[in-house]
């Protein structure tokens, strides 16, 4: 029986897929392939470039403990700058060698007898590795809304995902459908030289102010000569994320009065930018704070009281070649179609990727016909040598790097058990699986998800059967977890 021809494959060059090589290579593995699709690493902050993008968290906390960045140049980063994160990070740990991109994965099935993974290709080639590991991420598969009539369109139309750099919004007639985190960066900035903006709003959200700032360089300097200083400076940026979400979200059994205070704000911050009362009401969500991810801006709620700028409500009826007929009869004439819709999270991005394990289960069907579920947010029954790094309670809907170093402790605890016992594979029992998920589940019914006023939110926390992929734990209890989970709970051989 041949040997693989790599110790592990990973697919997926962002910061999943840097962080798990990182950890990897720290345990002495050196044969390593990450595949990626794109021409370059840096996932979403390669492929996101849209005007106005930026961390919607405070940059140090958006970044990884291991590897700190005294450089960034605003509290809430742009997203250049991530990218360049990116490859400091790829070229300081040495993980770039280690890449492949234009590299298209099919699928990867389970072969009982070689004990291995299987890798396709959609150029054709087939790779063998002993340990799989999907680094996807949630938003790598954008959805385009099936609306009538809208290939027919027959003006520009541009998805926030694949921006055209060579597009200049000035002087045109744009419609842009979605008003979610990446709308309410990017309206504002079309706005400033758009002729018209209609935005077609389905689901409002709730935006809170932004307290960005500038981080003067004299202060990234003293970061990078005294890292003790930036550390305490991220402290209180990490205290201040988990106060909002862990309590607030997480704890809204206990804390609904801090929800209902963030949802004030949210309002208050509407009365001072908006006057028109109707208009606000418009922009008001009907749904609980958390329920759907909220976001900063000061520009956002503002920026609907400009003339040249509309918002629909009504809904769309179709799409016609040169505009857009809502429900209630009107129509707007335009020569531009942005796309702000998001991802297919729940019907293509878990998983990504066609994966076959052992009796030739399938995991996407698997997890549509019982229920999302993976022992501590990374390992699946009848999967082995798989880790999933992007699957149900894998983020606690905080900073994404938080996720990323928890599965890394996990990596580490595990390998190092399948190293010490020269064991040749690992798979999470049934039963660990299942007393994980019930849990979570009890622990979810304590958070906004199983508390709080949902409905008609039309969050991606919330799969279609009402599931919901979030984590419910703080992430000094989660990394705990990581480093004492007992390892009878997965099978090694």
């Amino acid at each position: 029986m041949n040997a693989p021809q790599f110790d592990v494959i990973i697919v997926g060059a962002g910061f999943g897929g840097i962080g798990a090589s990182v950890q990897l290579k720290k345990m002495g593995y050196e044969n390593i392939l990450i595949l990626d699709r794109e021409d370059d690493l840096g996932g979403t902050w390669h492929v996101n470039h849209y005007p106005g993008l930026a961390v919607d968290i405070p940059s140090p906390t958006y970044s990884y403990w291991f590897e700190p960045n005294p450089y960034w140049s605003r509290l809430y980063a742009p997203g250049t700058e991530l990218k360049q994160y990116a490859n400091h990070v790829a070229d300081k740990y040495d993980i770039r060698r280690h890449m492949r991109f234009n590299a298209v994965v099919n699928g990867a099935r389970w072969d009982e007898d070689a004990l291995a993974w299987v890798v396709a290709l959609a150029d054709g080639e087939t790779l063998t590795a002993r340990f799989l590991i999907t680094a996807t991420g949630y938003l790598s598969q954008p959805r385009t809304p099936d609306i009538p009539g809208i290939d027919e369109f027959a003006g520009k139309i541009i998805h926030s995902t694949a921006w055209d750099d060579g597009y200049d919004p000035g002087g045109r007639r744009i419609a842009m459908i979605g008003t979610g985190a990446t709308a309410v960066q990017l309206i504002p900035e079309l706005t400033k030289t758009a002729a018209e903006l209609t935005v077609y709003q389905r689901t409002p959200i709730h935006v809170v102010p932004k307290m960005d700032f500038s981080i003067p360089v004299f202060i990234r300097r003293m970061f990078a000569r005294l890292p003790l200083i930036q550390r305490a400076f991220r402290w209180v940026t990490d205290a201040n994320l988990e106060v909002m979400m862990i309590l607030s979200v997480l704890n809204f059994k206990y804390f609904r009065h801090l929800n209902v205070a963030a949802a004030k704000l949210s309002s208050a911050l509407r009365f001072v930018s908006i006057r028109d009362e109707e208009l606000r009401r418009k922009l008001t969500p009907t749904y609980d704070f958390g329920c759907k991810r909220p976001t900063y801006s000061n520009s956002y709620y503002r920026t609907f009281t400009k003339p040249h700028v509309h918002l629909q409500t009504a809904g769309i009826d179709r799409i016609e070649p040169d505009g857009i007929v809502a429900l209630d009869g009107t129509k707007t004439e335009i020569d531009t179609l942005v796309l702000a819709t998001g991802f297919d999270l729940w019907e293509a991005n878990i998983p990504a990727i066609e994966i076959i394990g052992r009796d030739a289960r399938n995991l996407g069907k698997w997890w549509r016909d019982n229920g999302f579920q993976a022992y501590q947010g990374v390992s699946i029954p009848f999967f082995p040598n798989l880790l999933s790094l992007a699957g149900p309670y894998a983020s606690s809907g905080l900073s994404f790097f938080s996720t990323v170093e928890y599965q890394m402790r996990h990596m580490d605890r595990l390998f190092d058990e399948v190293l010490r016992r020269d064991a040749t594979t690992f798979e999470v029992t049934a039963e660990a699986n299942s007393r994980f998920r019930e849990r979570m589940s009890k622990m979810l019914g304590k958070t906004v998800f199983g508390r709080g006023n949902c409905a008609g939110s039309r969050s991606y926390y919330f799969s279609p059967s009402g599931e919901t992929l979030v984590r419910p734990a703080s992430t000094h209890q989660t990394n705990s977890e990581q480093d004492n989970f007992p390892l009878s709970d997965y099978s090694i051989a």
